[in-house]
C-alpha cells in the first residue's frame, strides 16, 4: 500500500505500527532512544515496551525525524500530549502533504486544546487532513493480535476511509466517524474516570462503586461533549463507552493501575516511581476541568480527581465529597 510514519516508539505507537504493517504498509517508527530504535530495525522487537513480541519485517525505526517523515502518506502521532507542541515546532517543516492521525488521548495544559487542534495550530495543516484514531485499544492485547475495534475520525469522510483502509487487519476493525471533537473528548476524559475507578479499587471498593463511577463518568463526558458541539451518539460508541469500559476495568490500563496505587495510599511521585511512567489522565484532569469550567459544565468526578492529583486531597476525601453532593434526577430535563 503506502508508507506510514509512526512518531513515538512507546507501547501504543509500537502496537499501531504493527497494525499498519500487518495491513500491508511500509512502516517506520520515530523514537528518541537509540537502543530501542536499533532493536526495532535490527531485531524487529521493542525490548522496553513489548519484549518478546516480534514486529513485522516491514517495520523499521530511526531517531531522525526527517528520515521518518520523508515520503510518508500518513503520519501517526503517539507521543505524550504535553510535549506535542514543542516537538511539532521542531518538526513542522517535515510533514509535507501527509495526512496526520493523532493516537494521543489528552488535552493541552493551559490552552485546553485537543491534540488535533494543537497539530493544526502549530503546523497550519488543513482541518480535513488532521484526525484521530481512538477506541478500546489496550496495546498489550493488540501486540498479541487479539481482536479489537476502533474509530477513525476525520472531518472529510474520504480521508477517514483512506486511514481506515490503512489500518484494517484480521484482528483490528476500524470504523469511520466525522465527529473528531467527540471522538477526541471521549478518549481524553476516560483516562480521568479510569483514575477515579482505580482509586476506588485501591481503597477496596467493589463493583457497585466502579460501575457507578463509569456510568456517571460517561454522563459528564457527554455533558461536556454536547456543550462543545459533539454528537451525543459518539459517546455510546467505541470511542466513548467502549474505550471507557476497557480503560476503567482492565489491569492493563495505565490510568486505572495508576489510580489504584493512589487509592492504596501512594503519592503521585511514589506511583510514578512504581510504574516508571505518568498516566495521561493526571495532566488531563486539570485541562479537562478548566475546559468544563470555561463552558459552565458540571464534572464532579473530574473535579474530584483533579483535587487528588493536583491539590493534595486524599482519595477518601474524593469519595466523601462526591457522596455528599445534593441528590437530583438522573436524567436532566
Amino acid at each position: 500500500m503506502g508508507r506510514i510514519a509512526v512518531v513515538g516508539a512507546g507501547s501504543w505507537g509500537t502496537a499501531f505500527a504493527q497494525i499498519v504493517a500487518d495491513a500491508g504498509n511500509d512502516v517506520v517508527i520515530w523514537g528518541r532512544d537509540e537502543e530501542v530504535v536499533d532493536a526495532i530495525t535490527a531485531e524487529h522487537v521493542n525490548p522496553v515496551f513489548h519484549p518478546g513480541a516480534r514486529l513485522p519485517d516491514s517495520v523499521w525505526a530511526s531517531t531522525n525525524i526527517g528520515t521518518v517523515l520523508r515520503g510518508a502518506e500518513i503520519v501517526a502521532l503517539a507521543i505524550p500530549s504535553q510535549v506535542l507542541r514543542s516537538r511539532l515546532v521542531e518538526w513542522r517543516e517535515h510533514f509535507g502533504g501527509a495526512v496526520v492521525v493523532s493516537l494521543i488521548k489528552g488535552l493541552e495544559l493551559g490552552s485546553t486544546l485537543r491534540m488535533t487542534e494543537v497539530v493544526r495550530n502549530v503546523t497550519g495543516l488543513d482541518a480535513d487532513r488532521v484526525g484521530v484514531v481512538s477506541g478500546p485499544n489496550l496495546a498489550r492485547e493488540i501486540i498479541l493480535r487479539q481482536p479489537a475495534a476502533a474509530v477513525v475520525a476525520f472531518a472529510d469522510p474520504q480521508v477517514a476511509a483512506q486511514v481506515q483502509t490503512a489500518c484494517a487487519t484480521s484482528y483490528f476493525r476500524p470504523y469511520t466517524n466525522t465527529d473528531v471533537l467527540g471522538v477526541e473528548l471521549g478518549g481524553s476524559v476516560k483516562n480521568v474516570i479510569a483514575l477515579a475507578v482505580g482509586m476506588a479499587a485501591g481503597m477496596g471498593f467493589g463493583d457497585n462503586a466502579r460501575a457507578s463511577l463509569i456510568t456517571r463518568g460517561l454522563a459528564e463526558t457527554v455533558r461536556l461533549g454536547v456543550s462543545l458541539g459533539a454528537d451525543p451518539l459518539t459517546f455510546s460508541g467505541l470511542a466513548g463507552v467502549g474505550d471507557l469500559v476497557a480503560t476503567c476495568m482492565s489491569p492493563l490500563s495505565r490510568n486505572r493501575s495508576f489510580g489504584e496505587l493512589l487509592g492504596r495510599g501512594l503519592t503521585i511521585d511514589e506511583a510514578v516511581a512504581a510504574t516508571k511512567q505518568t498516566a495521561e489522565g493526571v495532566a488531563s484532569s486539570k485541562s479537562i476541568l478548566d475546559l468544563a469550567r470555561r463552558n459552565g459544565v458540571d464534572m464532579p468526578i473530574t473535579e474530584a480527581v483533579e483535587a487528588v492529583v493536583h491539590e493534595g486531597a486524599s482519595p477518601r476525601d474524593m469519595v466523601a465529597t462526591m457522596m455528599a453532593r445534593d441528590t437530583k434526577a438522573e436524567i436532566a430535563s
